[in-house]
């Protein structure tokens, strides 16, 4: 394998969805410990009405699908996780519009688009403890593996995004609801950055299947 096609691309969306759904009070529990414990909740319905607009969507591309996806999350999605994560789907949608099969590379830009535009919208950079510090582990490793078989790629990239969650525990919280208790952050896990974690392995395995 070395593209994703278009109904891979579909399949990875739909498990992120699974994960989100079925991790929804993991991830509020997460949030809970110096947050206000709805992201689970919120991301969860976010994810939940992608599912059931499904069949609406544009399914003649990948990007076309994505911006979809970007919609419907924004939409319904409580809280900051719907401008973050719609964000995360529309910049990518944007970098991949009309294709139906994309590479290691093509999946590299459309991240990194990504990150930047989540970057100004929130203000968040990396370092700072929120999904981008995720996002930013999988791209490097993704740019360091690229040459490797692809689904070999994605299987490094997602225990990068795992590791990026034990190494953030130690860091102070910047932004988001965290941040607003400073030091007390440290040793707590961002619940972003545990998402984007848990559905990079989850995909590894939906891919592999």
């Amino acid at each position: 394998m070395d593209k994703l096609s278009l109904p891979q691309v579909e399949l990875i969306v739909k498990t992120m969805a699974d994960t989100a759904i079925k991790n929804e009070a993991y991830f509020s529990e997460l949030d809970g410990v110096m947050g206000d414990a709805d992201f689970g909740v919120s991301l969860a319905g976010g994810f939940k009405a992608v599912l059931k607009n499904w069949d609406g969507f544009d399914h003649s591309n990948i990007g076309g699908l994505l911006l979809n996806v970007a919609t419907t999350i924004t939409g319904n999605t409580g809280g900051c996780s719907g401008p973050v994560w719609g964000t995360l789907f529309m910049r990518t949608g944007m970098a991949l519009k009309g294709k139906t099969e994309i590479t290691v590379e093509e999946i590299i830009s459309g991240l990194q688009s990504a990150i930047e535009g989540i970057s100004k919208r929130g203000g968040a950079v990396l370092g700072d403890k929120t999904l981008l510090d995720a996002l930013d582990a999988i791209v490097k490793t993704l740019e360091a593996n690229k040459s490797a078989p692809m689904l070999e790629a994605f299987k490094q990239a997602g225990d990068a995004a795992v590791q990026m969650r034990e190494t953030s525990k130690g860091w102070t919280a910047k932004r988001g609801r965290q941040s607003f208790t400073g030091d007390r952050s440290i040793g707590t896990y961002d619940p972003g950055i545990v998402a984007v974690g848990d559905m990079a392995v989850a995909i590894v395995e939906a891919l592999g299947a």
